[in-house]
């Protein structure tokens, strides 16, 4: 069984799939993360040397590999449902749970960390805004369902995530 957390960054894909990867005792993977170790550098620096169009070729690679493997619940970056081959993997290889945050929450998650490529202009609710229009309709396309995290305890929207889940028969 693999759960795969799609979203915009700020909607608690990485603090949700700690939690529900404990609560479900599956393994907890951080797509973004994984990137990292393998470059050996950070994804704001990645995005300067090779663009983005080289961190979304290594984002590819990982995603294949990640959704290869079981037992895990995968975060992956706000953009990974921007690549078609991404999107055919999630879809093809676990449930896909869209965690949905408004655009306001995102900016209020996000607005002291650095290590968010995009988001370092001048506006970034603008960039959040336009990175919504483009990518929301992607995360419907490949999600099983959509879970809202505005204003919730993230323990709350787990709780919720496996409620729908033991409703669907995927867990017990």
């Amino acid at each position: 069984m693999n759960i795969f957390l799609v979203g915009p960054m700020g909607a608690g894909k990485s603090t949700i799939g700690r939690l529900l990867s404990n609560e479900l005792k599956l393994e907890f993977v951080d797509s973004d993360k994984v990137i990292e170790e393998r470059a050996g550098a950070d994804i704001p620096w990645i995005f300067d040397v090779e663009g983005e169009d080289g961190f979304r070729n290594r984002e590819a690679n990982i995603i294949d590999q990640l959704t290869s493997d079981e037992g895990q619940v995968l975060a992956t970056g706000g953009g990974a449902v921007m690549r078609p081959e991404n999107r055919s993997c999630l879809q093809g290889r676990g449930t896909v749970v869209y965690l949905k945050a408004s655009v306001e929450q995102q900016l209020e998650r996000t607005a002291r960390d650095k290590n968010r490529p995009l988001l370092q202009t001048e506006n970034p609710q603008q960039v959040l805004t336009e990175l919504m229009a483009s990518r929301d309709p992607l995360y419907q396309q490949v999600a099983d369902f959509i879970v809202e995290t505005d204003r919730r305890n993230p323990k709350a929207v787990v709780a919720d995530i496996v409620a729908h889940l033991r409703e669907q028969k995927i867990i017990r």
